[in-house]
């Protein structure tokens, strides 16, 4: 049976979730004009739905977006509208009305502007939707650019709702980031132009303030928040350094057959099951306030165990789901 996604909805506190999909198949899809369609898109449809991308990845046949779902209990009209402009710019054959005839609609006030409002906030403030929308609109410009029919997704989006401070939300933005590190493409994030990261590090002003947001540092041009990112990203040198050094399959032995532990850096240089498969992730306290919201949706008997993540001083992270099967790769 098909169950609801675990998500904040107490008014007045934001939320943010790690969302990811892959192809039908995990096939390699996506070239660069894919992926650069699908970057434009990530932003453009967050724009739509009143979300901030803190950072992504875009990879062969999937992407992985770390997005904030702040609260908003209105919406004035004018912004309804600017950010439909943002999803609608030109006159298309989706498009329901035109912004003209919608701005009359709304200015009336009238039984046809409340159906209006709440039609459009359906489609606002809520990771589902922002996922529906994108998926949706990147499967139509996809199957039409390459003459192809069918499904273009494998599944319904996974998503860990994440603790929306500190380290959790730190930890969890640098292993998105690391993505094209961990599969070989490069050996630095910030030469992969499909990733938050190196969009930051190439001054885009809004995957910037991503990354402030992230760090909690508005310093002027966002050195602060880069800065400690890149601490993260690869240890105190603050630089990749590790090329063929960083030996893959050893560190895998160390965390699986030893049960020892790796540095942080080293560790989220592993794919790490915790950051997608953990369900939700923080403070053993912000996973403690979930338990009876997830027993009630997973329909269990008796209340899950909150999870100390393992492998690494990930400074006191833990997880709501204990994943029994193989956790690092």
């Amino acid at each position: 049976m098909r169950r609801s996604r675990l998500k904040i909805t107490e008014p007045g506190v934001d939320a943010v979730y790690h969302c990811m999909t892959r192809t039908v198949n995990g096939e390699h899809l996506f070239g660069p004009g894919d992926k650069e369609r699908l970057r434009r898109m990530l932003w453009q449809v967050a724009d739509f739905c009143g979300l901030e991308i803190l950072t992504y990845c875009v990879m062969n046949n999937h992407f992985h977006v770390l997005v904030l779902v702040p609260y908003e209990e209105t919406v004035p009209d004018a912004e309804l509208l600017r950010r439909y402009r943002v999803l609608y710019p030109k006159p298309t054959r989706y498009q329901s009305a035109s912004i003209q005839v919608m701005k009359n609609i709304l200015a009336e006030d009238g039984r046809e502007a409340g159906e209006l409002r709440r039609k459009l906030l359906a489609r606002m403030g809520d990771v589902s939707e922002f996922m529906k929308t994108l998926k949706q609109r990147f499967s139509v410009w996809y199957n039409h650019r390459h003459e192809r029919f069918g499904t273009l997704w494998a599944e319904r989006f996974k998503s860990v709702l994440v603790e929306g401070a500190g380290n959790p939300l730190q930890t969890m933005a640098a292993y998105i980031d690391l993505n094209p590190v961990r599969a070989g493409l490069v050996e630095d994030p910030k030469d992969y132009r499909f990733c938050g990261y190196a969009e930051a590090v190439a001054g885009r002003k809004k995957a910037v303030a991503g990354l402030q947001m992230v760090w909690d540092a508005f310093d002027p041009g966002g050195a602060g928040a880069l800065s400690a990112h890149r601490m993260l990203l690869f240890g105190k040198g603050a630089a990749p350094g590790r090329g063929l050094s960083f030996d893959r399959e050893k560190a895998l032995q160390v965390l699986e057959q030893e049960q020892g532990e790796l540095s942080r850096s080293d560790a989220l240089h592993c794919r790490v099951r915790y950051f997608s498969d953990g369900a939700i992730l923080g403070s053993r306290e912000f996973v403690a306030s979930f338990v009876d919201a997830w027993q009630k949706q997973m329909q269990r008997k008796y209340p899950p165990k909150v999870h100390s993540m393992r492998g690494s001083d990930w400074g006191g992270l833990a997880v709501i789901q204990g994943l029994r099967q193989k956790i690092f790769g």
